[in-house]
């Protein structure tokens, strides 16, 4: 939830909210995300919203990573006020996720203190899920222990792959040595272990990613994403393919190894439960992604970050200097904001409802198109859809469903 657009209105400076995002507010969940825009090297393929030290540059206008945690809990303190103008109640916080970036650039005692700071101004639910995203290379028992003991429970290795060629394409620059290492001292400090892995990427074989999968597995986590590479225009992986440097992703192949990594998963004793992520049980599965995709509410925190509360999104400017600078000034660090009609707000849920196990109310679905039950009925025989569960009013995907889960939304929307 990291990166911004350039839509939608003006956001106030006060970062006051509409009135509507009151209105069934008993309903929705209390979540925060943390964006950490550090990284010591930039992936070619990465259009997240991060700096290197050198971009974020030095003298006058410079963003410096040691004070970056007082800026951040600067906004923390702003959001506060903006809540409770709102008349929002006070709710705690049922999952908190830093993410970047890489937020383990910072001291672990950095992010504990703005774990910290989320906890004093709006409390912690019981069984609460905290989660960090994390470099191999740059974390050890030590960090982690000390993540635990400031209220951590979960760590997500950004793993990607365990090829170096692979690893090499894609500009990782951490040792896939070191993953097992990481994960081992993760589970020495009591916390939950998440790891991601890319497929798709330029040359990557069938086998290249079988050896992948095979080495996440044996790690033994409790919960592991794989996610397509996507070629975001702009990137440098994006030239790199452009210049004919290296080839396209292959569709079918994609297809294959998304086949393959469901397969393997499921032998290993993992459920998927979302389209790119499987986890050991269900209550080892990522709440706080969990909670986007119900469309819960939550406060993006950080440059570029986004927000959601009732029906009202929002993102922060994404440079960190011009993020520090308003709030420094004492107005909202948000760029723009936009306002959802109950229409697109439907058909949000559609689309994001559709990618998770428990699947989406058909009812929902008629509601915004008029020709459900024979886009239904076809989808069925395609096989795209589950008989049984649309029996029971839900529409839930099959593998083939999972594989082609956009172009299903597009006909369901109408």
């Amino acid at each position: 939830m990291a990166q911004s657009i350039d839509l939608g209105e003006a956001m106030p400076p006060s970062g006051a909210l509409p009135s509507s995002v009151i209105e069934d507010v008993e309903s929705r969940s209390w979540h925060g995300y943390v964006h950490i825009p550090f990284c010591r090297v930039r992936c070619g393929y990465c259009d997240f919203n991060t700096y290197t030290a050198a971009e974020l540059g030095t003298g006058d206008g410079a963003v410096s990573q040691t004070a970056f945690a007082d800026r951040l809990i600067a906004e923390i303190s702003f959001s506060q006020g903006v809540i409770e103008k709102a008349g929002l109640p006070k709710r705690e916080l049922g999952s908190v996720f830093f993410g970047g970036g890489t937020p383990t650039q910072l001291p672990a005692g950095d992010l504990v203190r703005i774990f910290e700071a989320l906890s004093d101004t709006f409390g912690i639910a019981p069984g609460a899920e905290i989660t960090t995203e994390a470099n191999p290379d740059n974390v050890d028992e030590e960090y982690l222990q000390e993540l635990r003991a400031g209220g951590f429970t979960r760590v997500s290795f950004g793993m990607q792959s365990a090829v170096p060629e692979v690893l090499a394409t894609l500009e990782r620059t951490h040792k896939p040595e070191n993953v097992p290492t990481a994960v081992s001292a993760a589970k020495s400090a009591a916390l939950a272990v998440s790891v991601d892995l890319i497929y798709g990427a330029p040359g990557e074989t069938l086998e290249q990613w079988r050896e992948s999968l095979r080495a996440a597995i044996e790690l033994d986590p409790d919960h592991i994403s794989a996610y397509s590479l996507i070629v975001e225009e702009g990137t440098k992986l994006a030239r790199q393919i452009s210049r004919g440097q290296l080839p396209e992703p292959d569709e079918d192949l994609q297809a294959d190894k998304y086949e393959l990594a469901d397969a393997m998963l499921t032998d290993a004793g993992f459920a998927w439960y979302e389209v790119s992520n499987w986890a050991k049980s269900a209550d080892r599965r990522s709440r706080h992604n969990l909670s986007y995709w119900q469309s819960q509410d939550w406060w993006g925190y950080g440059p570029g970050a986004h927000s959601h509360i009732g029906g009202t999104r929002w993102w922060n400017v994404k440079h960190p200097a011009a993020y520090v600078q308003r709030l420094a000034e004492g107005v909202s660090p948000a760029h723009s904001r936009e306002v959802l009609d109950r229409a697109v707000r439907a058909q949000e849920r559609i689309l994001l409802e559709i990618r998770t196990d428990s699947g989406l109310d058909i009812e929902l679905v008629k509601a915004v198109n008029p020709d459900a039950n024979r886009v239904i009925a076809a989808a069925i025989a395609d096989g795209l859809i589950e008989p049984a569960a649309a029996l029971h009013g839900r529409i839930r995907l099959t593998l083939k469903g999972r594989l082609l889960a956009d172009a299903l939304v597009r006909d369901l929307l109408g």
